[in-house]
């Protein structure tokens, strides 16, 4: 039986297990504490002492790291300790880089609204001397600005500990700290994935996305150019929470409307291209496992995997789906089957992705994926960045009509909507596969051993007289750690799901920025996905191989999955990178 710790908080008796923090006895208490940087299970440091409390000892304590004791007497509203949070927050405002109103995170900055909370207005009493950097924009996905870091060091707890990439810590010492990577190197100069995990991770504006969306305005507003707009199945469960609404809610349909409204040519759906990878996968995956092929087969939906995979583990290379990600297919087949099904001219269109994810800004450089000459993709722009363009056109969003996606590559099953959940994608190809394989109609198509947010999950699935072993692993870090149970000996899988990010897409880099005050206590991944997984469950079709319009797109141009012409537009190769560039 679990040991509880009797202890009083601001005169509220309660009772906690054994091991927990003041700062966690106090939620259970309904005493509010403030953080800055502490992130649960990311980084739990105590360097900005903004939540201290009085315990009775001779200084105070910070919450986040001080075990309760039994009878312990905690008072959090104290004289002393108004002050000390105060005059913490002013010595961080003091290096810090106040232009709020340019700002990206002004109005979702956690230490603009600490300040505004505690009365904390300009920072000027320990005014003086200020370190000025420049900023890192050498990154195709992530900006880097220290003039606005407050060495909290979340964003290094999100890279080393939970991604194990590394790249990014603190530099020198005293007043000129920084975070930044080693040697005076740049982010593109070191073995980032572009994961955005930092970024989901800093409380104010030091890291943010590229931002491409004057790309899309002048897209937009150029009459030579055919604009064609695609979201991936992760966008739809987090970008109504920039407009108001509750976490977990699908905005699928107005999501459509509002790309309509600003003025893309067509409006598809990543989602038929989840349903294509399908396809696609699902047979490469059936074929190593007949022909002796390399198993186990792992995904390639996810650019920061990959990526991370080329760096850290490139003998696993060979072992990746040689498929390309959903929306590089899309592009791929806009610019192909779509342009010639229209006759619109290859040449003038212009595809922008909406992904939740910024390592897709990099993997849309890469110069494998394109075909003629042509990049696959244009364009990507973040589920952040969307909002903010929905916002700048005054689309009044939460009261839109729902529509629908264009017709021909608009339509998917709900195995390609929960491909932006960890596991949606094992799930998605189990459902195809099974029937496949068997001939036969699998009568319950949820498998949902592969679902949840466990960072790894195993099973044995059962098609015809095979036992198919796979594993769902979401984060890097996770990946690190199956990789090297496989390269042990330890572990024999047919197939491997990999997401870069923990949670799979719903938690992407680019999807819409929790406080750490809600991301502490609230499971943003399961918040998410439960919106894919209700959508899947209500739609009509399944399984991949039912969407009409995928049936289609293969009699008229591709003939079967994997076949040659599949081959060169739907596929692609992976190369060795080295740890530093």
């Amino acid at each position: 039986m679990e040991r509880m710790i009797p202890l009083t908080i601001d005169g509220v008796k309660v009772e906690v297990p054994a091991g927990s923090t003041v700062l966690e006895a106090a939620r259970i208490a309904k005493v509010n504490i403030p953080t800055l940087c502490f992130l649960k299970d990311v980084n739990e440091t105590a360097n900005c002492r903004v939540c201290v409390v009085d315990c009775g000892a001779r200084a105070l304590q910070a919450a986040c790291v001080m075990p309760v004791s039994p009878n312990m007497v905690v008072r959090t509203n104290t004289p002393a300790v108004r002050e000390a949070r105060k005059m913490n927050l002013e010595l961080i405002l003091s290096n810090h880089e106040k232009k709020c109103l340019s700002c990206v995170r002004s109005q979702n900055c956690e230490l603009q609204k600490l300040c505004l909370d505690l009365g904390v207005e300009d920072g000027e009493r320990f005014a003086g001397a200020r370190t000025e950097f420049a900023m890192d924009k050498t990154s195709p996905s992530i900006v880097r600005d220290n003039n606005k870091c407050i060495l909290c060091r979340r964003c290094v707890g999100a890279c080393a500990n939970v991604q194990k990439v590394d790249v990014i810590g603190p530099v020198r010492r005293g007043f000129k700290t920084a975070i930044e990577s080693p040697w005076n190197m740049h982010l593109a100069q070191m073995a980032c994935i572009n994961c955005g995990q930092c970024i989901v991770s800093c409380p104010v504006g030091a890291l943010t996305e590229k931002d491409n969306t004057q790309e899309v305005w002048d897209a937009l507003g150029d009459p030579t150019k055919h604009v064609v707009v695609q979201p991936a199945p992760a966008v739809r469960a987090a970008l109504g929470e920039e407009f108001g609404l509750p976490m977990g809610t699908s905005v699928t349909g107005k999501m459509a409307a509002a790309l309509r409204r600003l003025g893309f040519d067509r409006v598809f759906d990543t989602d038929f291209a989840a349903d294509l990878t399908i396809m696609e996968e699902g047979t490469e995956l059936i074929e190593r496992i007949t022909k002796g092929g390399v198993l186990p087969m792992i995904t390639s939906c996810s650019p920061g995997w990959i990526k991370y995979c080329e760096h850290y583990y490139p003998e696993f290379i060979p072992n990746l789906s040689t498929c390309k990600s959903p929306h590089e297919m899309a592009g791929a087949m806009i610019k192909s089957y779509y342009a010639e099904k229209t006759g619109v001219n290859c040449r003038n269109i212009v595809v922008v992705s909406v992904m939740p994810c910024t390592a897709k800004k990099f993997e849309a450089k890469r110069p494998e994926l394109s075909h003629n000459g042509m990049a696959d993709v244009d364009v990507v722009i973040t589920t952040r960045e969307l909002a903010r363009m929905i916002k700048e056109a005054g689309i009044d969003f939460a009261n839109l009509p729902d529509e629908d996606f264009d017709r021909l590559m608009g339509q998917s099953s709900g195995a390609g909507v929960i491909f932006g959940a960890t596991g949606g994608v094992m799930e998605a190809a189990l459902r195809t596969a099974y029937e496949l394989i068997t001939g036969e109609e699998l009568k319950d198509v949820n498998f949902t051993a592969v679902r949840g947010v466990e960072g790894i999950k195993e099973a044995t699935v059962k098609i015809g007289e095979m036992d198919v072993n796979v594993a769902v692993c979401s984060s890097t870090g996770k990946a690190s750690e199956l990789l090297e149970s496989v390269k042990r000996g330890e572990k024999q899988y047919h197939f491997i799901e990999v997401m870069g990010c923990p949670g799979g897409c719903v938690n992407g880099g680019g999807q819409p920025i929790v406080s750490s005050q809600i991301r502490n206590w609230v499971d943003v991944r399961a918040e998410r996905a439960k919106a894919l997984y209700d959508e899947d469950a209500g739609k009509p079709i399944r399984k991949s191989h039912e969407n009409p319009e995928i049936k289609q797109i293969y009699d008229e141009y591709l003939g079967k999955p994997n076949s040659h012409k599949a081959h060169t537009l739907l596929h692609t190769t992976y190369e060795q990178r080295d740890i530093y560039i």
